[in-house]
């Protein structure tokens, strides 16, 4: 019996209504959005923002979230597949070699990041009439809490895993056919996201620093990205083509992004 190991073999489905399978890790996207639309909602009477603005910032923020996720996750880790299944990566279904529903299975943080930061400058222009970095300092608070729930549901699908610990520490991911525990990296990820959620939370009621435009966000990418970069060391390669070197994919993409957030932390105001 290995005492510090957790056999990991749950069912990915919640249940199944005909050929439809929900899964946990639907549920924990919709968790993810519906707490980030709480969250906003608690923000936007803070800030003394019409609540109809709201409605907008949601569905901005749901598409390009899924689709900048969606695509940057085969351009970074698979461009072959875009290239050759390019419905399969827009649609939720799988067309070969028969006809299925898969939902959205690969996605990456870094593509999300790059729609959102995309949708947010057009909701800024369009719907809130502020400045963009005003709508950032604000929308990474429920991201952070977002994301708690996402690595949730990589755990339940068993995906996104650590390396073998080598120990008889870590999880036996029995679905993928192994004895031997990992790290469970997609709890690391989740308890680091909780404490950056918890800190940004912090910072935007308990001080001054939502009034320097960009200080939240900044302090979002900084945490965020350090976090990822740390956690990479732990977690098996991705269908990554660089995973011999030194630092992954996932690391390189990360190291510009905390530069920006330190930049936007500590960059002088316009006078």
């Amino acid at each position: 019996m290995i005492l510090l190991s957790i056999n990991w073999d749950p069912s990915p489905i919640l249940f199944k209504i005909g050929p439809l399978a929900i899964r946990y890790y639907s549920l924990m996207f919709v968790i993810a959005f519906m707490l980030g639309l709480y969250l906003m909602k608690k923000i936007f009477i803070n800030d003394k923002i019409p609540l109809e603005k709201l409605d907008s910032l949601f569905m901005y923020a749901v598409i390009a979230t899924l689709a900048g996720a969606r695509l940057g996750h085969f351009l970074f880790y698979d461009p072959q597949f875009l290239i050759h299944h390019p419905l399969e990566v827009i649609l939720p279904f799988k067309f070969s070699p028969k006809f299925e529903f898969t939902g959205y299975a690969g996605l990456a943080s870094h593509g999300a990041a790059i729609g959102l930061i995309i949708a947010m400058y057009l909701y800024s222009k369009k719907v809130l009439k502020k400045p963009i970095l005003y709508i950032l300092d604000r929308i990474s608070i429920p991201v952070a809490a977002g994301a708690i729930f996402v690595r949730i549901g990589n755990l339940m699908n068993s995906e996104i895993i650590g390396k073998p610990t080598h120990s008889n520490y870590g999880f036996i991911f029995r679905k993928l056919g192994e004895d031997f525990p990992r790290h469970p990296t997609q709890i690391y990820e989740s308890v680091s996201y909780l404490i950056i959620f918890l800190i940004l939370w912090f910072v935007y009621w308990k001080t001054d620093k939502k009034e320097k435009l960009g200080y939240i966000f900044g302090l979002f990418f900084v945490l965020l990205w350090t976090v990822r970069f740390f956690v990479e060391f732990f977690k098996e390669a991705q269908v990554d083509d660089r995973a011999q070197w030194f630092l992954n994919t996932g690391q390189i993409l990360s190291i510009p992004l905390i530069i920006v957030g330190f930049y936007l932390m500590y960059k002088k105001p316009k006078v």
